[in-house]
Parts: C-alpha cells; sequence; structure tokens
C-alpha cells in the first residue's frame, strides 16, 4: 500500500485547494478571534480581577467593532473559496504522511535489527494522550486557550520526556526507606557515549519519582522471575539506553558533602545546552510554562530532556564494588521529593505508576483532538525531534464519504519510530450532534518492529480511534465498537501477506489506542462496559463491568481547577493524584443515577478514583502463536499538566520470544 505525503493526488489540485483556504482563512482568523475574546478562561479570570483599571475589558470594547467590520469585509472572500474549497474535498486523501528526511536523526532502520540482537523478546512503549487542540475559539470551552502555543509546547514535552535515558535503580539495602521517589531534574550521562548498560555508583539525599520496594511490600513473582533469569542487579537483555543505579547501604544512602560537591561541579561541566527553539517568546504567553526551579515541565534544557523516572529493585547480598565505575550525577538543589511508582497490590504481574514523565524510549504516540492543522504543523515539527514516522491531518472534509458535512478532521495523529508500512481511515457515518461537525473515525496502522534470521517481517498493528462524546448516547458508542472490530479485521486480512503454511510475517502485537469518552464505573455506560470489543481486547486497568483495578485512576480533569497552583506543574499534578483527596477535587467521577447530579455530591458518595476515559487495550488473538504478549509497565501521566484536560497514558508491552528464534 502506498502512503500517501501529500493531501492531493497532484500539485494542481494542491495549488487550487491552498488559494480557496487562502481566501477563507482571514473569515475564519476573525471569527474565532471575536468569539475568544468572550469566552475567558478561569486563568484570564483571575488576572482581569486583579486589574484595577479594566485594561481588558477596554480592549474588548475596542477591537469588537474592528473585528466584526473585517469579518464582514471579508465574507463575500470567503464564501468564493468555500464554493472552491468544498467540491475539492471528493479528492482530498483521508491523511497525510511526513517521514523525517534529516539521516544524522532517523533511526527506523536501525530498530529493524534491534529484535535478532534481543534474543528472547521485546519491549514496545504505546503511548495515548488527547491534547485538546482545537480552534481557540472552541478550546476555551474546555477551558485552556493559546491552541498554537499549546501545541509546540506539548509536542517539545512529549518528546523530551521520552528521549530521556531509561535509569533503573536498585536498592541493596532494603532497610533504608527514607527514599520514596525519583526525578532528577538535572541528570548527566555517565561518561561514554555507547548504549550498552551501565553501572552507576551513588547517594542520593532527595529524590523524586521513584518507588521504594520494601520488605513490607510483599514478594513477587513476576519481578523474582526477572531477577532470577538475569542474576542479582543484572540487566534484561535487550533493553536499550538503561542506566542501571546501585544505592548500597552505607551511611543510608547519603553522600558526603565532598562528594556532592564534585557531583555538581561535574554536572555544570557537562555537554552544552541544546539550542533553544523557536517559539520560546510565543510560549511564554501561556500561564503553565512558567517553570520553577527543579520543575520537571521545565524544557529549555539539555539537562531537562535527561529527566528520568527510575524503577527500583530490591536486591539482597552484597555489591562488588569492582564493577562500579561511575557516579551518578546532579544537583541535588534541584530535587523534589514526591512518591510515584506504587505497587501495593502484590498480586499485579506488572509496574505501575502515576508518572510526571512520557515513559523513556516511548515507541508509539497515538493523539486525539489534533483538529487545528495550523497546530497539527507545530506539532509535528516537535515531535519529528524524536519520532521518525508521523501521520497527521487524518479524516475528511466536505461531504466524502461520510453522511453530514464536515468542518473538521478526525483530530487523530499518529507518531512511530518503527517504519509505517500500511494506514487505513474510516469516518464513523453515525456521529450525533456537534461530534459530527468532525470525521471522528479509527486510524488503523501496520508497522514493521524487525525481522527473523530467517528474513520474516515482524510486524505490530495498532488502532487509534475518538468515540462520540456526547453523554448518553450509549448505542452510538456500541455501534463505532462494532464498526471498530469489524475494520480492523478487514485492514488486518487486506494487508496480510502470510499464510499459514508458509508465513512471511510474525504478528507481535495488536493494540487499540484512543478516547472512547465511557468509563468503565459510570451506570450510564453499562452497555460500552459490556461491549463484546472486551472480551478480545485486555484492559490493564479494569478488572470487569463496572469495575476497575484499585491502583486505576481517572483520566478525564475537571477544567475548572487545570490553573490551581496545586496541579499547574507535572510534579504538583503528579502529587494530587497520588492521593484519594486530591483526586476528588481535580478528578471528573463517574456518574450514577442514584445519586446528586453535583459534582461535589457525587465525588464525595461514589467510590473509585475518577472517570477513566482514555484506554489502552491489547490481544493475545491473531499473534503469532509460539510468542507471548505480557504487560510490563502502565504509566498514568502528568507531564501535560495544564496544558490539556486528560491525562496521557502508557503502556509497555513485553514482546516474549522464547530462548530460540522462530
Amino acid at each position: 500500500m502506498v502512503l500517501y505525503t501529500s493531501p492531493f493526488p497532484n500539485s494542481f489540485l494542491s495549488v487550487l485547494h491552498s488559494f480557496s483556504w487562502g481566501l477563507i482563512f482571514p473569515c475564519y482568523w476573525l471569527a474565532d478571534r471575536l468569539v475568544a475574546s468572550f469566552v475567558p478562561t478561569t486563568y484570564e479570570k483571575r488576572q482581569r480581577a486583579d486589574d484595577p483599571c479594566y485594561f481588558h475589558a477596554l480592549c474588548i470594547i475596542i477591537t469588537t467593532p474592528i473585528y466584526l467590520a473585517l469579518l464582514v469585509a471579508s465574507l463575500p472572500f470567503a464564501l468564493i473559496g468555500f464554493l472552491l474549497w468544498s467540491p475539492l474535498q471528493s479528492a482530498r486523501r483521508p491523511y497525510i504522511y511526513s517521514r523525517l528526511e534529516d539521516k544524522h536523526h532517523a533511526n527506523g532502520a536501525t530498530l529493524l535489527t534491534e529484535w535478532k540482537a534481543a534474543g528472547n523478546g521485546k519491549s514496545f512503549c504505546f503511548g495515548s494522550a488527547n491534547v485538546c487542540l482545537l480552534p481557540d475559539s472552541l478550546a476555551r470551552f474546555n477551558n485552556v486557550f493559546n491552541t498554537q502555543a499549546r501545541a509546540k509546547e506539548i509536542g517539545r514535552r512529549i518528546r523530551n520526556g521520552a528521549s530521556r535515558p531509561q535509569i533503573k535503580i536498585y536498592i541493596d539495602s532494603p532497610t533504608n526507606t527514607s527514599i520514596s521517589a525519583a526525578s532528577f531534574s538535572s541528570l548527566v550521562s555517565p561518561q561514554g557515549g555507547d548504549s550498552t548498560n551501565r553501572t552507576v555508583n551513588a547517594g542520593i539525599k532527595r529524590t523524586t519519582s521513584m518507588e521504594y520496594k520494601g520488605d513490607n511490600s510483599g514478594s513477587n513473582n513476576t519481578e523474582d522471575g526477572r531477577e532470577d533469569k538475569g542474576g542479582a542487579g543484572e540487566p534484561n537483555e535487550g533493553e536499550e539506553n538503561t542506566c542501571i543505579v546501585r544505592i548500597n547501604g552505607e551511611d543510608n544512602g547519603h553522600m558526603s558533602d565532598t562528594e556532592t560537591d564534585t557531583v555538581n561541579g561535574q554536572a555544570h561541566a557537562s555537554g552544552p545546552a541544546e539550542p533553544s527553539l523557536e517559539g520560546d517568546a510565543e510560549i511564554a504567553k501561556t500561564p503553565n510554562h512558567k517553570q520553577k526551579e527543579g520543575d520537571s515541565g521545565s524544557l529549555d534544557s539539555y539537562s531537562a530532556s535527561r529527566e528520568s523516572l527510575v524503577k527500583v529493585r530490591v536486591g539482597d547480598g552484597t555489591v562488588d564494588q569492582s564493577t562500579v565505575n561511575n557516579k551518578l550525577l546532579y544537583k541535588a538543589s534541584l530535587m523534589k521529593k514526591t512518591s510515584v511508582r506504587k505497587k501495593k497490590h502484590t498480586d499485579e504481574t506488572f509496574d505501575h505508576e502515576i508518572s510526571a514523565f512520557f515513559p523513556a524510549n516511548l515507541d508509539f504516540l497515538c493523539l486525539q483532538e489534533v483538529f487545528d492543522k495550523r497546530a497539527a504543523e507545530k506539532l509535528k515539527e516537535q515531535l519529528h525531534h524524536y519520532f521518525e514516522y508521523i501521520l497527521y491531518d487524518v479524516g475528511v472534509y466536505g461531504c466524502h464519504g461520510c453522511c453530514s458535512f464536515k468542518f473538521m478532521n478526525s483530530g487523530l495523529l499518529f507518531a512511530s519510530r518503527y517504519p509505517v508500512m500500511d494506514a487505513a481511515y474510516h469516518c464513523y457515518p453515525n456521529g450525533r450532534g456537534t461530534d459530527s461537525l468532525a470525521s471522528k473515525g479509527a486510524l488503523f496502522l501496520k508497522v514493521q518492529v524487525g525481522s527473523t534470521p530467517q528474513d520474516q517481517r515482524i510486524v505490530g498493528y495498532i488502532s487509534c480511534t475518538h468515540l462520540q462524546a456526547i453523554a448518553g448516547d450509549t448505542t452510538v458508542r456500541c455501534e463505532q465498537l462494532d464498526m471498530l472490530q469489524d475494520w480492523l479485521s478487514e485492514f488486518r486480512k487486506s494487508t496480510s501477506s502470510s499464510s499459514t503454511a508458509n508465513p512471511e510475517e510474525l504478528v507481535a502485537f495488536d493494540v487499540i489506542c484512543g478516547d472512547l469518552n465511557f468509563d468503565n464505573c459510570s451506570s450510564e455506560d453499562k452497555l460500552e462496559q459490556q461491549h463484546s470489543l472486551f472480551t478480545h481486547y485486555k484492559d490493564p486497568c479494569r478488572v470487569g463491568p463496572g469495575e476497575d483495578k484499585p491502583w486505576a485512576i481517572g483520566t478525564l480533569l475537571d477544567p475548572e481547577g487545570l490553573y490551581d497552583e496545586e496541579v499547574c506543574s507535572p510534579d504538583n499534578l503528579q502529587k494530587v493524584l497520588e492521593s484519594e483527596e486530591g483526586r476528588k477535587g481535580y478528578l471528573v467521577y463517574p456518574t450514577s443515577k442514584n445519586h446528586s447530579s453535583s459534582q461535589k455530591g457525587r465525588k464525595a458518595s461514589l467510590k473509585g478514583n475518577g472517570r477513566r476515559i482514555d484506554y489502552m487495550l491489547y490481544t493475545e488473538e491473531g499473534l503469532y502463536l509460539e510468542w507471548k504478549v505480557e504487560v510490563e509497565e502502565f504509566s498514568f501521566i502528568t507531564q501535560l499538566a495544564g496544558l490539556t484536560d486528560h491525562l496521557p497514558v502508557a503502556m509497555r508491552l513485553m514482546v516474549s520470544t522464547g530462548d530460540d528464534d522462530p
């Protein structure tokens, strides 16, 4: 299948489309600014409350007549442009495929060779987020604004979080329970530029974003099994860019003053700072981009891109100091104490956490509500610093392929470090209300993630979708889930080049990501909770219909509290969501017919941890029979605090192939 690198099949149609949109855009922009000036966010309301001269009100009085006059003047041109633009949409392709042109940063082909070196398997990390990149006037109804600046900042945060090194800390003294977190705000790599695993010796005074697993945490068969395979403190084979940090039990893990000064001095003398990206002045306009000292959301330095959440393993026995060859470099003054990685439920087979960062080595990213085309371009430019392959501007416009006229695309965007082999998009034809104005649908992708020694391709399937949002439309969402399964089945059949007797391809995983707009606890969503999709695909956060696992939290934030100081930064939001009371204050909770309709009454009376409407599902059906797929880690991410009203989620899958290659 040919991937579409341009929205139209020839340059003439592209030029005609650009001309028609040029006639429409002034009217569109003026209307957007006019409406936006009358829909203030809570942040702007607080600013205006401190304005004794009512300067903003005066600006509105002056600019409104000007906007109206220019809007009326631009209407005839917009009408002509619309008459040209509308019929062109029947020839428009359903997405734009972008591949990184800079060969120095392209590494997709290199990643394909890692499967052979991995031996007994490989892990893949998936991320999903609803980023609310609507036209500014519409985004304000969700209490977010400045869409263009937010798009650039969202892209910067994602790629900085994903490009940091993966750090794992092994604590050799389980008696010291004072270490509860680790978020290194100025992490410097040990000497040596190779990507092999490294061991680092360090004493830590204050840390954040790290879980401590002491004696009281109980035993876990899975964790023990992993340590048995690799030996005590040995890394798993196939982990990339992993730095192993050993903390011995001497002096309670504290570093001497002399040692601290040495470490800080080396940290300051580290590599040159990353050049500041364009648009810093524009980004500074939004309230949530002011970073305090040590804030994990700060992205303007090279060291910030090296921040890392860490895994903790409690090892028994002594440490052979002869194997320790470096020190962990960090600024102690920038450390904050939080608590992130929580694996309290010993019966769980994988790690789960509330993380201030996107996972290191993020392989695939599915975004929803990237509706604004200019914002999509800015977001794509930032993501291309990390992801080599991106599909954006996904969807249809006009009456092409759907029942009602579509003014906006689907809002879906997909980014990958691995080559995309095939892609297909389908629009849901049963959208209702305001949702019918956008071409919401499903994007299906086939990616190549490796090859066997026999040159068989190893592939994976990823589906990204966004369902009907209006509350009460349960039948619409169920119909869309039915279509999602049918379309995915057709896509897999049409793109498969294998036969049972002679398999040319081996399927490693099949994952569905997206905003499904229903949760697993609300009484109004019972039909969706019992849908057949959940019999074929597994939800790592779900026990069964109507019941989530105790550690799962909601992904829908209360828009009114987005700019509160308690949650306006990644670290602060992370801390708040770790407590039940904090979640009640800043998450939207499941609805129930048996309780009051007020938000406060609902939160006080219902159990649960908020409405979880953003899903990551995986299946073991249709994969290579001799391989096993299991969840290695699941994360709720706060790195986009203040930029969107959803929590991103991430899942790391381990594809185990056994000792022998197929």
